[in-house]
């Protein structure tokens, strides 16, 4: 007879982690982000910085746009 185990799966584990934190925090993601945040920081381990900002980009092309910058539609 083949036993099952009373271990539970990794994904189970990541599940009730998640959980332990959320409860911890009161569901309040923001603070969950500020823990981990400050906890990163303490920790003296390098933390990456991307060289820049996210940005919106131009419009590509030179095709008809309208007053309010928008692309017009293609043949009118």
């Amino acid at each position: 007879m083949i036993q099952k185990s009373t271990a539970e799966t990794p994904i189970e584990e990541i599940h009730r982690i998640r959980r332990e934190i959320s409860d911890r925090f009161g569901g309040d993601i923001a603070a969950i982000a500020a823990d981990a945040d400050r906890r990163a920081r303490a920790s003296g381990r390098p933390i990456w910085q991307p060289k820049t900002t996210n940005r919106t980009m131009q419009q590509s092309g030179d095709a008809d746009t309208s007053s309010n910058g928008l692309s017009s539609p293609v043949g009118r």
